[in-house]
C-alpha cells in the first residue's frame, strides 16, 4: 500500500485502501499498524485535522481493530 508522508510529530505516513477500508499508519518510532474497517470519511478527516496525532488518538486508536505490520 502506498503511503503519504505527513507533517506530524507522531505520525510519519498514512495509506488508505478504500475498497478494503484499511488505514495503514506508520509512526515516527518506525512501527506500522493497519486499522481495519475504517470508513473513508475518517481517513479524509485525519488528513485535514489541525493535529493529526490528536485526531488519531481520539478517533482511531482504540476505536478500530488493528494489526502490526
Amino acid at each position: 500500500m502506498l503511503r503519504r508522508a505527513l507533517e506530524s510529530s507522531s505520525l510519519a505516513s498514512v495509506g488508505y485502501d478504500a475498497e478494503r477500508q484499511i488505514l495503514e499508519v506508520e509512526f515516527r518510532n518506525g512501527r506500522t499498524y493497519r486499522y481495519l474497517e475504517v470508513p473513508e470519511l475518517v481517513h479524509r478527516r485525519l488528513l485535514k485535522a489541525p493535529s493529526m496525532g490528536k485526531f488519531f488518538n481520539e478517533e482511531i486508536r482504540d476505536h478500530y481493530r488493528s494489526e502490526r505490520v
